[in-house]
């Protein structure tokens, strides 16, 4: 029945209604006097069926109770055939409903009171406190469950305004219980920081929380960057603006992306707490993953627990580590707990271990990396271990610190300290500057050996083309026989020695100034004089695979402990300087006995090169020159 049809009343409902006015006359009266609003008068039956309601004076805060508050007019015609439930009252002009503290306003009504429940029609809206305003077309109001759900017509919205917080959808369902509201029709929701879009959506005043489903999009715009969140179900809370993160969530921003399932982000201090293997990609291509990860967007600072992995897709290396972490702004990076760099730039990947690795952007713009303590690293053809070790891009260097030792096929290296020069991302020479000594593994005992106070290989394509050595130059070889048996060595000493190869052979050897030599017969020798002074073979100590990186043998640690032998540095000295005298008057004669193109020069005494430059290291750092290119004149036979 229409809220403005007027009907005929026949004689039996005239009377009804006189009788119920007069049975509610006394309440009505009480009520007015109690709350101030005054009763109307009652008027003689009419031909209209429109009254003034006046509402008792009862308690609003009764459970699950809806009161009818105010309406302009009231009419009511029993329809014959309907339950009690279904009968309803017509109300119009300014009418109010209220449950507890949530008043809710239309047009007109039809109030199904014996069920709790009414629909209301036309500029609807509902408001609780000076805080919560909900604005729709319709409502539909049930008693049963304390749920109203809300419409809007076509072209139009249904609006909640919480303080800074707008929710907008077509249909919202508000459960006036629990004090809910969600949406499952699609909706958006904006506050002073964020502007949230979903399929389904819940929003809960009382504590701020809103929790959004299916096709979730959240945009914060911050000047020129936006903040953009995808996921299929998100948590937020519309006071802290925090995200937590429930599902599979991408976020991206000009400074990079996130990638992770479960954690918190703080749309307001780009502050995130990730979980379960989450990814942070920076806006240069570098990834830091981890099991758990704290990132700071505004700082670009990324804090790594449980499985570290730090990738830089531009220099093709990685770090991994138990935890670590990493500065994009600097460009520097830390890991520590099963720490490894890998570097893969070439066709072969560099496995390098050390307890702490720490890489960073020097004064002058040039990276840096640092590893400390029980180095080891592992490549195909090439594998070495030291205490500490350090590289730079400013001068191409990499310096390995405290016995380190070097290996490629057979042969061995040791020293002092140990330099490598790369140009080009391939070696072109490396140093031992204070002591050297190098050795090949041949038969049982015998070793191809060559120690000296400093020793320099250069390279082409990471063949090796000259080895020179002075101060304390001492050989011993074992030159093969016919039968590719060995029955007998040579024992060198000179001052200085200056070999070119060819093909890894050996093309001439120079020995300056003088050279003192002997054979002999292996059966007139004593086991012990087939090794020189400092000879030492570390194969125990010798990385085997990659994940050997991590295996730090006993006698390792016991060496790198020990103390380096002191250097005979005044003896040195006195050698170098009598040697470079030597070298200015014969430098004519020497540069004619190169080979076309093998006049490299000996300015190569510089200090570090990247990590990445071990990568490169060829076999044939480790080199030893072939006994049988010596001149057959300056060996002396005892």
């Amino acid at each position: 029945m229409s809220a403005h049809r007027s009907m005929k009343l026949s004689l039996r409902q005239v009377a009804a209604i006189v009788v119920f006015a007069v049975l509610a006359l006394p309440p009505m009266i009480a009520s007015s006097s109690s709350s101030g609003v005054s009763a109307p008068a009652v008027a003689a039956p009419a031909d209209t069926q429109q009254l003034r309601p006046v509402i008792p004076g009862a308690d609003r805060y009764q459970e699950g109770k809806v009161f009818l508050e105010h309406a302009d007019t009231w009419s009511y015609l029993e329809q014959p055939g309907v339950a009690p439930d279904s009968q309803y009252q017509v109300l119009t002009g300014n009418v109010v409903f209220r449950k507890n503290d949530m008043f809710m306003y239309c047009d007109s009504a039809h109030f199904y009171e014996a069920a709790n429940s009414f629909d209301a029609f036309s500029n609807v809206r509902m408001e609780q406190g000076d805080t919560l305003f909900v604005y729709a077309d319709e409502l539909e109001y049930s008693g049963v469950d304390e749920m109203a759900v809300l419409y809007a017509y076509p072209g139009k919205k249904v609006r909640l305004i919480n303080r800074d917080v707008k929710l907008s959808t077509d249909v919202f369902n508000y459960d006036l219980a629990s004090n809910i509201g969600f949406y499952n029709v699609g909706g958006v929701l904006d506050d002073a920081v964020n502007r949230l879009r979903s399929l389904e959506g819940e929003y809960h005043p009382d504590t701020k929380y809103a929790y959004f489903y299916y096709n979730v999009d959240l945009e914060a715009p911050n000047g020129k960057d936006t903040l953009r969140m995808y996921t299929d179900s998100l948590v937020y809370n519309t006071g802290t603006h925090l995200c937590e993160l429930i599902a599979r969530t991408r976020i991206v921003s000009a400074d990079g992306e996130i990638l992770s399932s479960s954690g918190k982000y703080n749309t307001l201090t780009g502050l995130a707490d990730l979980y379960r293997r989450s990814l942070v990609i920076t806006n240069q291509g570098n990834t830091l993953t981890g099991d758990t990860l704290f990132y700071d967007r505004n700082r670009g600072i990324g804090e790594a627990f449980g499985d570290m992995v730090l990738m830089d897709s531009a220099r093709k290396s990685s770090l991994h580590g138990d935890y670590g972490w990493y500065n994009e702004l600097s460009d520097s990076a830390f890991v520590t707990g099963r720490a490894l760099a890998k570097e893969y730039s070439g066709a072969d990947t560099l496995y390098l271990h050390g307890d702490t690795i720490y890489a960073y952007v020097d004064t002058d713009s040039s990276r840096v990396m640092n590893v400390y303590r029980n180095v080891r690293f592992f490549r195909s053809d090439m594998q070495g271990i030291c205490d500490s070790l350090s590289s730079t891009e400013r001068d191409s260097l990499m310096h390995m610190y405290h016995h380190p030792v070097v290996w490629s096929g057979r042969r061995q290296v040791f020293g002092n300290i140990i330099e490598v020069h790369v140009n080009d991302s391939t070696v072109d020479w490396a140093r031992l500057p204070e002591f050297g000594f190098t050795a090949e593994h041949i038969a049982e005992d015998c070793y191809q050996q060559m120690s000296a106070s400093e020793m320099t290989t250069w390279f082409n394509d990471s063949t090796i083309s000259r080895l020179y050595a002075e101060g304390n130059v001492m050989l011993i070889m074992f030159p093969m026989e016919s039968d590719s048996t060995y029955n007998k060595y040579a024992y060198v000493e000179s001052s200085e020695m200056d070999a070119y190869f060819r093909d890894n052979d050996i093309e001439s050897v120079h020995f300056r100034p003088a050279t003192t030599g002997k054979v002999t017969p292996l059966y007139l020798a004593k086991r012990n004089s087939y090794f020189l002074q400092r000879f030492a073979w570390y194969e125990d100590m010798r990385p085997v695979s990659p994940d050997d990186v991590f295996e730090v043998p006993q006698s390792q640690l016991d060496l790198m402990r020990s103390e380096i032998p002191a250097p005979e540095a005044a003896e040195a000295t006195r050698r170098r300087k009598e040697i470079r005298k030597v070298r200015q008057t014969g430098s004519e004669q020497a540069d004619a006995d190169r080979p076309s193109g093998a006049a490299e020069s000996d300015k190569v005494r510089t200090a570090a090169k990247p990590v990445q430059a071990a990568a490169s290291v060829s076999d044939s750092i480790v080199a030893v020159p072939r006994p049988v290119s010596l001149p057959v004149d300056s060996i002396q036979v005892r």
